[in-house]
C-alpha cells in the first residue's frame, strides 16, 4: 500500500475531536465527516489540518461510507484506509500497525476504554471479564468502527458501510467475509475510546455500557439511564452492542 487515509465521523463531537485529531498528526490524510453537526466540530477539524467533508446523514454508516468515498476520490489503486472515532485517541504507532496487516483485506481491533471515574464501582471488572470472553490469544470477536483498517479494493468488493444508523462496522466486516475477503483480528493495538453514558450512535457503545452498569445495581446512576434502551446490552455472553463502537 502506498496512499493512506484516515476517516473519522463525528456528530457534535467539537469538545473532543481536538485530541482525536492530535493523536492522527503525522497522518497522510485525514477526513472527518462533520455529520448534521450543530456545533464548531467542522470548523476545529479544519483548524486542525482535516479535510472535512460535511453532511447531513444523522447516520454513522452513511457518514463513514461518505469519508471512504473522499478517500476513493482518486480511485483505489494502492489505498488503505483506516476508521476511527471522535471520541477515540489512538496510540502513536497504530497507522504502523494499520499498515503492517494491509496483506489483509480487513483488519479488526480492539479498543480500551479511557476513564472508569464516572461508573460505579465494579463495573470496569465487569465489563473487562465480559470484554475478554471474546479474545483469545492473537485474534478476538469484536468489531469496533474506532479501530478498523481495509484495503480500498476489499471495500468496494464487499459493497462498503450500509445506510444504517448502528452496528454499520459490524455489517461490513460481514459482508467483507461473505465477498471472501481475508479478515485479520489483532488485539496487541487497542485504542482508547470515551466512557461517556451518552453517545452519538443509537444502541451503540455508550448504551452498552449503561446497559451493563443497570445490570450491576438495581438503581443505575442517572447517567446511565440517559443512553436509551439496555436491552440490547443485557444478552448472555458479550452483548451485540459490545461488538461495534459506532
Amino acid at each position: 500500500m502506498n496512499r493512506v487515509a484516515v476517516v473519522v465521523p463525528a456528530h457534535d463531537e467539537q469538545d473532543l475531536i481536538g485530541e482525536c485529531l492530535a493523536a492522527l498528526s503525522g497522518a497522510p490524510e485525514i477526513i472527518v465527516v462533520a455529520d448534521a453537526c450543530r456545533d464548531d466540530t467542522a470548523a476545529r477539524a479544519a483548524a486542525a489540518g482535516a479535510t472535512v467533508v460535511e453532511g447531513s446523514f444523522r447516520n454513522v454508516g452513511q457518514a463513514r461510507a461518505a469519508g471512504v468515498a473522499h478517500a476513493l476520490r482518486h480511485g483505489p489503486a494502492g489505498l488503505w484506509i483506516a476508521c476511527t472515532d471522535a471520541d477515540t485517541r489512538v496510540p502513536a504507532h497504530w497507522l504502523d500497525w494499520q499498515l503492517s496487516h494491509a496483506g489483509a483485506d480487513v483488519l479488526v481491533g480492539t479498543v480500551e476504554v479511557d476513564d472508569w471515574s464516572r461508573w460505579p464501582a465494579g463495573f470496569p471488572a465487569l465489563y473487562e471479564a465480559r470484554y475478554r470472553l471474546k479474545v483469545t490469544g492473537t485474534a478476538h470477536g469484536h468489531v469496533h468502527g474506532a479501530n478498523l483498517g481495509f484495503s480500498a479494493h476489499a471495500y468496494l468488493a464487499a459493497g462498503g458501510f450500509p445506510p444504517v444508523p448502528v452496528a454499520e462496522d459490524r455489517a461490513f466486516v460481514s459482508r467483507a467475509r461473505a465477498a471472501g475477503a481475508r479478515v485479520v483480528t489483532d488485539p496487541s493495538c487497542p485504542v482508547r475510546t470515551s466512557s461517556r453514558a451518552v453517545g452519538r450512535a443509537p444502541a451503540g457503545f455508550a448504551a452498552h455500557l449503561s446497559g451493563l452498569a443497570a445490570a450491576l445495581q438495581p438503581g443505575p446512576p442517572a447517567a446511565a439511564l440517559q443512553a436509551g434502551p439496555p436491552a440490547a446490552a443485557l444478552q448472555a455472553g458479550p452483548p451485540a452492542a459490545a461488538l461495534h463502537a459506532g
